[in-house]
């Protein structure tokens, strides 16, 4: 069931500071249309809050873009698209040759912080009145808060930070870039607070979980090399969270099969109206589909898209013989028409695949313009993602036997044997880990910082610069606007 929520317009600004809110839809909340013009004023009831907290949920759905990029931005997947000057940021992400006048990046960058200051709105105000549960709804937001911030400082590194407050016109010439170390600092203190104050049990579908800030957290841990902590909540979203992988691995995508027990956190979306190429953004729906779509498709159970984000030929040779994942998550277009007689167009830098995770059903009953209100949930934190990341933790303190065996459990998995463990450790086993996040994510836009953060970029990215590509460059306008208080990351 889809239901309406309105949320509330506070404050426009300069592009860090801006886009705080739009009227949308979402699955998880139901209230009745309610507006403010006084932001000062406001917050002086328990619905209040839960309005101002859905706002800071919507921006999770603009993560579409971040997802497709960091495919695009890895060695998984080309730009793709109609041509070559169809979406030239993309293009240039691709070929590793952006550069600060990017609008995509520009996109990514406005968009997140849209999200961090619709929680900080409810964070500057969180002592204003008093109602039974609030430290829960301080405590999404918080979660929300570190999601964003986490965004950030894995594409941007250190980003000004406001604390518990809105960013205002002129913080940008006064407030500084933070280390990406105070940025993850932040994100630790949120997540942790959010762990201890969250209701325990299920929830609301589409709110945040327990198990969802633990599972943020061992992976900001991850991304710092802080192995041992890492390990240690990493197990207990194992041992203790209501999560198991789903069984057949070709459900777990299908809009019939949203927010299963193997989704430790997933980004809700439906297929409302609002979407346009002037305000992708405005989408209520997961845009990132119809991008992937086959391009000029006719034929069963696709639809036809946009031809970007195309998986080359050496991500499709990445699985191995008798992998069962490999048809579930790239579409061999090829092999798929001879089979059913479907006829497809070739677009730009065709390859001949496409993500099939993420590329339309027909039937998915959309609003509007089919390709941009697309109502497949994207699953951020799977739970093998945690079982990877949990047996990459262990393997760096040399628990190897514990390693291996969350590694087996998603190559059994992937398999349908266990004939295909791994029983090597060390390096090697590390080696192991790493390519099967490979095959076990394909298409759900970790691959690029996964190599980044493991020191293999280099050499697996054509056109990466070490000591330049890790990050992207803060827009120009950013630059531009701090009147000198922020320099570029190094390179650009």
């Amino acid at each position: 069931m889809k239901m309406k929520k309105n949320i509330i317009t506070v404050i426009l600004g300069i592009s860090l500071i801006s886009g705080l809110a739009t009227s949308c839809s979402d699955d998880f909340v139901e209230i009745k249309p309610r507006y403010s013009i006084d932001s000062e004023n406001y917050f002086n009831s328990k619905e209040d809050y839960e309005y101002a907290l859905v706002a800071a949920y919507d921006l999770l759905q603009s993560t579409y873009l971040n997802v497709m990029l960091g495919e695009i931005a890895s060695d998984n997947t080309l730009c793709g698209g109609e041509s070559a000057t169809d979406t030239p940021g993309f293009l240039q992400i691709d070929n590793m040759i952006h550069t600060a006048v990017n609008p995509n990046l520009k996109n990514l960058w406005d968009w997140m912080f849209a999200g961090v200051n619709r929680a900080n709105y409810i964070l500057e105000f969180k002592d204003k009145t008093e109602f039974d549960g609030k430290e829960k709804i301080i405590a999404q937001a918080r979660f929300l808060r570190a999601y964003y911030h986490f965004e950030l400082v894995k594409w941007f590194g250190g980003i000004p930070m406001a604390g518990d407050r809105r960013f205002k016109i002129g913080d940008e010439t006064t407030i500084p870039r933070s280390s990406a170390a105070e940025v993850y600092a932040s994100i630790e203190a949120d997540l942790l607070y959010a762990i201890d104050n969250l209701e325990t049990g299920a929830q609301p579908k589409g709110r945040i979980t327990v198990g969802a800030a633990q599972a943020l957290l061992g992976k900001a841990y991850l991304y710092q090399k802080k192995y041992a902590l890492a390990a240690g909540v990493l197990e207990t979203v194992i041992s203790e969270g209501p999560y198991d992988l789903v069984q057949d691995y070709s459900t777990i995508f299908e809009n019939n099969n949203e927010n299963n027990i193997e989704s430790v956190f997933e980004v809700q979306y439906t297929d409302a109206e609002g979407a346009s190429f002037t305000c992708l953004q405005c989408s209520e729906g997961n845009v990132a589909v119809g991008f992937n779509g086959i391009r000029g498709y006719t034929g069963p159970l696709f639809d036809t898209g946009y031809s970007f984000n195309v998986p080359v030929q050496e991500a499709y040779d990445s699985f191995e013989t008798g992998d069962l994942r490999r048809d579930v998550a790239i579409l061999n277009i090829v092999t798929w028409a001879a089979q059913t007689g479907a006829t497809y167009g070739q677009g730009y830098q065709h390859t001949g695949y496409f993500n099939r995770k993420y590329i339309p059903r027909q039937g998915d009953q959309n609003l509007g313009d089919k390709n941009l209100t697309n109502p497949n949930n994207y699953r951020a934190i799977r739970f093998a993602d945690v079982l990877l990341m949990a047996a990459e933790a262990y393997n760096e303190i040399g628990e190897d036997g514990k390693a291996r065996d969350y590694l087996n459990l998603v190559r059994a998995r992937a398999f349908g044997d266990s004939n295909h463990n791994i029983s090597v450790s060390g390096a090697a086993l590390k080696d192991y880990i790493l390519a099967e996040r490979r095959t076990e994510l394909m298409g759900e836009g970790h691959r690029f910082f996964d190599l980044v953060r493991t020191g293999k970029a280099a050499q697996e990215i054509p056109g990466f610069e070490s000591d330049k590509n890790e990050l992207f460059p803060i827009p120009i306008e950013e630059i531009q606007f701090s009147a000198g208080n922020w320099r570029n990351n190094p390179g650009y």
